[in-house]
C-alpha cells in the first residue's frame, strides 16, 4: 500500500510539474501576440495618419489629419537625418584633426627615439670624436623631435585623464632617457661605465632584452610588452597606439545609433515625400490649387537628402579606409625606414614611412566628403522645423479658409 501510495505520488505530481513548465512559454505566447497586435494597431493608426484615403473624406477633416501627420513627419525625418549626418561628420572631423594626429606623434616619437639611440650607440664608438664634438647633430635633432612629438600628441585632445597621465610618464622617461646618454658620453672612455651606462638607457627604451649578436644592429628589434611588465618608453608608447587604435575603429564603425536614426529618417522622408505630394494632388483636385507655394517651399529641403546621404556615405567609407593605415602606423613604421628616407631623398617616398602614411590618412579623410556641405549638419532640423510650420500654416489656412471652387458640388 505504501508502495502504491508513493507510486501514485509520483505520477499524481507529473502533470503538475509539467504545468508549471508549460507555464512561463504559454505566458510568454500570450504576451507575443498581445505585442503584435498592439504594434499592428499603431502601425494602422500610424499609416492612417499618413497615407489617409481621399474618398469620402470630408475637405475639413482630411486637412486637420494632414496638419497633424505632416509637420511631425518633418520633424522626426530630418531630426534623425541630422542627427545622424552630424555624428557621422563629427567622427571624420575627431578622425582627422584629434586622433590621427596623435597616432602620427606617437608614431614618430617612437621612431625618433630608436634613431637617435642608434646614433648614439654609433657615436660613443669612436671615444675621441664624442669628446672633440660630442654627440651628432641627428641624434639632438631626433631627441628634439620625440619631445616635440610627444607634446603634440599632449595637446591633440584625443587622450583620456588617464592616457594624459601616462603620457607625461612617458615624456619623464625621455628625460631620464637623455641623461643616460649623457653619462654614457661623460664616461666615453671607460668602456664598462659606457657599456653600462647604455645597457640601462637600453632598458628605459624597451624590456625586450638585446642579444648579444644584436649589438651589431643599429636598429636592435624591440617588441613592446603589454602587463605588469610594460614599463619602457616603447611599452607605453605602445599601450596608448592600440588605445588610439581602438577608438578610431569604434568611431570608423557604423554605430547602432546612426544605423537606427538613418532607418526611422528614411521611413518618415519617404512618408513626408508621399504625403505632400497625396496633399498636393488632393489640394488641386478638392480646391483648384495648382500648386501651393508654402507645400513647394517646405518640399525644397528633401531636394538636399541625397547630397547629404552621399556625403554621410563618403564620410563613413573614408573612415573606414583609415583603419589599415592607422594599424600601419604602429606595425609596418620602422626607424630603419625613417632612416633611409631621411638620407635618401630622391628614392622616392616609401609607403611605411611615417609622413607618407600621415599624408595618406589625410587625403583620406579630406577626400572622403563633400566639401560645400562643410557647416551645414547643424542646420538640417532647423530647416526641417522651417518646412513643418510651413506645411502647418498653410493647411490651417486652407482649412479655415475653405476656399470656393468654381464646380458647384466641389466642396463638401
Amino acid at each position: 500500500m505504501t508502495g502504491t501510495a508513493r507510486h501514485g505520488t509520483r505520477h499524481g505530481s507529473t502533470p503538475r510539474d509539467t504545468g508549471t513548465a508549460d507555464a512561463p512559454p504559454a505566458r510568454l505566447r500570450r504576451a507575443a501576440r498581445g505585442t503584435v497586435v498592439v504594434v499592428a494597431e499603431l502601425a494602422r493608426r500610424l499609416w492612417r495618419h499618413a497615407w489617409p484615403s481621399t474618398t469620402g473624406r470630408r475637405n475639413r477633416t482630411y486637412l486637420r489629419e494632414r496638419l497633424v501627420a505632416l509637420p511631425l513627419l518633418a520633424v522626426v525625418a530630418f531630426g534623425a537625418l541630422g542627427w545622424a549626418y552630424a555624428d557621422v561628420r563629427d567622427d571624420s572631423a575627431y578622425l582627422r584633426s584629434r586622433l590621427a594626429p596623435a597616432l602620427v606623434g606617437l608614431a614618430n616619437a617612437r621612431a625618433s627615439l630608436f634613431i637617435a639611440h642608434g646614433e648614439a650607440v654609433a657615436n660613443l664608438d669612436g671615444t675621441g670624436a664624442v669628446e672633440l664634438v660630442g654627440l651628432s647633430q641627428r641624434y639632438r635633432t631626433r631627441v628634439a623631435r620625440a619631445t616635440q612629438s610627444l607634446n603634440q600628441v599632449a595637446r591633440s585632445g584625443a587622450l583620456t585623464v588617464a592616457e594624459e597621465q601616462e603620457l607625461r610618464v612617458v615624456s619623464a622617461l625621455v628625460v631620464d632617457y637623455t641623461e643616460r646618454i649623457g653619462r654614457a658620453r661623460s664616461n666615453a672612455r671607460d668602456a664598462v661605465l659606457r657599456d653600462a651606462e647604455l645597457s640601462y638607457a637600453r632598458s628605459m627604451l624597451c624590456s625586450t632584452p638585446v642579444a648579444a649578436a644584436d649589438r651589431q644592429e643599429r636598429y636592435p628589434p624591440c617588441r613592446p610588452v603589454t602587463g605588469a611588465g610594460a614599463t619602457s618608453i616603447v611599452d607605453r608608447v605602445a599601450g596608448l597606439e592600440r588605445e588610439l587604435r581602438g577608438r578610431l575603429a569604434d568611431r570608423a564603425a557604423w554605430g547602432p545609433g546612426v544605423l537606427a536614426a538613418a532607418m526611422v529618417a528614411g521611413v518618415a522622408l519617404v512618408l513626408l515625400a508621399a504625403g505632400l505630394w497625396r496633399t498636393t494632388v488632393f489640394l488641386r483636385h478638392r480646391f483648384r490649387i495648382r500648386l501651393s507655394l508654402p507645400l513647394a517651399v517646405a518640399a525644397l529641403p528633401l531636394l538636399a537628402v541625397p547630397l547629404l546621404t552621399a556625403d554621410a556615405l563618403l564620410a563613413q567609407h573614408a573612415q573606414s579606409r583609415t583603419v589599415p593605415l592607422a594599424h600601419s602606423l604602429a606595425a609596418r613604421t620602422s626607424p630603419r625606414t625613417e632612416t633611409i628616407a631621411e638620407e635618401r631623398p630622391f628614392d622616392g617616398p616609401d609607403p611605411r614611412a611615417v609622413e607618407v602614411l600621415e599624408a595618406r590618412i589625410d587625403d583620406t579623410l579630406s577626400d572622403g566628403r563633400l566639401a560645400f556641405l562643410d557647416g551645414v549638419a547643424p542646420f538640417v532640423l532647423p530647416a526641417g522645423s522651417a518646412g513643418a510650420v510651413l506645411v502647418g500654416g498653410a493647411l490651417h489656412a486652407y482649412r479655415r479658409e475653405y476656399l470656393v471652387v468654381a464646380r458647384p458640388g466641389a466642396v463638401t
